[in-house]
């Protein structure tokens, strides 16, 4: 017998609710969200078909309200209070000392202590369990109704879960933006030429204060519940715990958002502890915070306790040092990093925010500075969070009593003198002196000694860095000039490993034009890329006197990389270093083919091929086995699939070598493999 129309829809209903709880109160989906989907457009078109059916508090009926002209008030039962602030430990203490003057009692009074949320307080109340009416603080007594936007954030029940709730429940809480979704939000903005948003709370308020719910539904707001109001009823009476925290873990089982972090305290030293503990994660949570809240746990206590003025005696916050300040811009410098980026950074009239008096924030980049209009002279809000770099969030123009002279890019590199560099369509202007510059010297040396470039054996990051620190080189024809007796110095290499890399740096005098190019860290020159420029040109004299024109027409070289080469080819210290490398010995392989192996490569069978390489060779490198085989025309991936022709499999072969047999890959060895290249 066909179950009835209205008990499939009640089904699906009651599975939709558990799963949200799953999802958004628990942190613990048991189902993917597809399968969530799936269960909801199930009862959508049940609904559809059948719309004598549908209440008020189904899944389906979140959005679909029509815009409004203007918010209506909502007069709260119950004000929506304060609270006093503290900002230290002794202040913290007063107000323990506080309550156990009032209490009479010199015993451990237990609180509860949870994050104080920085978004937008809001009163939710249910009746019979449905969702009535939501409406934000206000002024404490009078708030603005914003049920149709509450409605639509998949995190607020539009019916309570079980049954044992009071017949009338005001749930107070904290709707948010989670820093994620902040962040994704701001993005689309910039992509659109938006304005965006400030910071997550301004964020949180503008979305929840839409007049048109459905523009409020695509905002990613969240909400956490701290508190109850209004409970009444009939039958409310003991329905509720007499404790606070255990009043917060009733509604998380109602299938409210509780946040997870809010835990039990029963000394003034456990509150400074839990403080502590959560300032120093606070910037890894998921949503941003201000501050602690304490309060006393026992909810009789919170009634002898009582209220003074519009705050509570029996809560208090603990604010952390302030994130954002206003300052004074008194000088912009650039700053040139490890890669040759250009950084623009505000030198400050010294203010303390965030814990530390801060004189420097950075800019980013040009087009940060004329997208916020930033100038010498302005005000400007100062934003740090933990140990993330200040930045300048925004200028606050109504401070400007006169006109204030525009912020120009550099043409010239501050650090080595060399020429800036910027695309058009790129953010971040650089320093084109890479083998030069003393700003980028470490990471240069590091990327021409890599396995893929000169490949330096023994030659790491860790000996660049002291190498680099003591200045025993400055450039990567230094490395050249290394003496044994010099590299002994060095933390932890002794003679034997200082004779290797000497050896190593013999070794690798002999390179081929491909890598040499690469080993150059021109910006976007990859290793295709050097292999096409080195097919092309055949010598290191051509392609540095290559011409923009003959450049772009080299495969994979376009405009943006054209310029690159250029720009870097054409600077004087990258010459002269350029020069300085081949001095100290190192013979580029030029690519100059004769007849003979141009017919060869032609006849090869391994052109236009796919190869895939796996496991140990005998006598070759992966590395090396890739290069010839790259030579004659082959393409060398990384996996085996049904497109590849040839699997070189060494020693201990593995996974890849089953899936070619399996596929029917034809199978070769090393010695296979050269023979055939001849």
């Amino acid at each position: 017998m066909p179950v009835p129309i209205k008990k499939q829809i009640e089904s699906l209903r009651e599975k939709l609710r558990y799963h949200s709880y799953q999802y958004y109160v628990l942190d613990d989906p048991d189902i993917p969200d597809a399968q969530y989907d799936r269960l909801y457009n199930q009862l959508v078109a049940l609904e559809e078909k059948h719309p004598q059916l549908i209440t008020p508090d189904s899944p389906t009926q979140r959005v679909g309200a029509k815009p409004l002209s203007a918010f209506d008030q909502i007069q709260h039962q119950l004000p929506m209070l304060s609270l006093d602030n503290v900002f230290d430990f002794d202040a913290l203490l007063s107000f323990y000392q506080r309550l156990q003057d009032r209490l009479h009692t010199e015993d451990e009074i237990e609180l509860t202590a949870e994050p104080k949320l920085d978004g937008l307080a809001i009163s939710l109340r249910y009746e019979k369990g449905i969702l009535i009416y939501a409406a934000t603080r206000g002024d404490g007594s009078t708030g603005e109704n914003v049920t149709q936007n509450v409605r639509t954030m998949r995190c607020v029940p539009l019916r309570l879960l079980g049954e044992n709730y009071p017949d009338v429940l005001e749930v107070r809480g904290e709707i948010f933006m989670p820093k994620a979704g902040f962040e994704k939000l701001n993005r689309l903005a910039k992509q659109n030429d938006e304005k965006e948003f400030a910071n997550p709370r301004n964020a949180a308020a503008g979305s929840l204060r839409q007049l048109d719910p459905a523009i409020t539904a695509k905002r990613p707001l969240s909400l956490y519940c701290y508190s109850t109001g209004v409970v009444a009823g009939e039958k409310s009476a003991g329905k509720l715990a007499t404790t606070h925290y255990e009043i917060l873990q009733q509604l998380r089982g109602y299938g409210l958002p509780v946040c997870n972090e809010i835990k039990l305290v029963n000394s003034v030293e456990a509150c400074l502890s839990y403080y502590e503990g959560i300032l120093k994660r606070r910037d890894d949570l998921a949503y941003d915070i201000d501050g602690i809240v304490y309060k006393v746990n026992s909810i009789a206590l919170q009634n002898s306790l009582g209220f003074v003025a519009r705050a509570p005696r029996w809560a208090i916050a603990h604010k952390f040092p302030a994130q954002e300040e206003i300052s004074k811009i008194i000088d912009v410098d650039f700053q040139v990093g490890r890669t040759g980026a250009i950084t623009p950074v505000a030198r400050l009239e010294p203010v303390f925010v965030g814990g530390v008096t801060v004189s420097n924030a950075t800019l980013h980049n040009m087009d940060e500075i004329r997208r916020k209009d930033v100038r010498v002279g302005d005000q400007v809000i100062i934003r740090r969070a933990g140990d993330v770099i200040p930045e300048v969030v925004r200028v606050l123009p109504n401070s400007r009593t006169a006109p204030l002279t525009e912020i120009q890019i550099l043409t010239n590199c501050p650090v080595c003198h060399s020429a800036v560099e910027k695309i058009e369509g790129e953010a971040v202007a650089r320093c084109t002196g890479g083998l030069f510059c003393p700003a980028q010297r470490a990471q240069a040396i590091k990327h021409f000694a890599s396995r893929k470039a000169m490949d330096i054996d023994g030659l790491g990051e860790s000996k660049v860095e002291q190498l680099v620190e003591q200045g025993l080189i400055n450039t990567a024809a230094d490395l050249y000039q290394l003496k044994v007796e010099t590299l002994t110095s060095l933390d932890r290499m002794g003679e034997k490993s200082a004779k290797n890399l000497i050896n190593a740096l013999e070794i690798s005098k002999q390179p081929m034009l491909a890598r040499f190019i690469y080993a150059l860290g021109i910006r976007e020159v990859g290793e295709t890329t050097a292999r096409n420029l080195a097919k092309e040109f055949k010598t290191l004299a051509a392609v540095q006197t290559a011409s923009y024109e003959q450049l772009i027409d080299v495969q994979d070289v376009g405009p943006i990389v054209a310029k690159h080469l250029v720009n870097f080819l054409s600077q004087e210290h990258n010459q002269v270093v350029i020069k300085q490398l081949l001095a100290a010995g190192i013979k580029v392989q030029n690519v100059e083919l004769d007849q003979h192996h141009q017919d060869n490569q032609q006849d090869c069978e391994f052109t236009g091929k796919t190869l895939v390489i796996t496991g140990t060779l005998p006598t070759l490198s992966r590395e090396q086995a890739k290069e010839k085989l790259l030579a004659v025309g082959a393409f060398v991936t990384g996996s085996v699939s049904a497109k590849t022709d040839y699997l070189l499999a060494g020693d201990k072969a593995g996974s890849k070598l089953a899936k070619a047999t399996k596929l029917g890959v034809s199978i070769i060895d090393e010695v296979t493999m050269l023979k055939t290249l001849g």
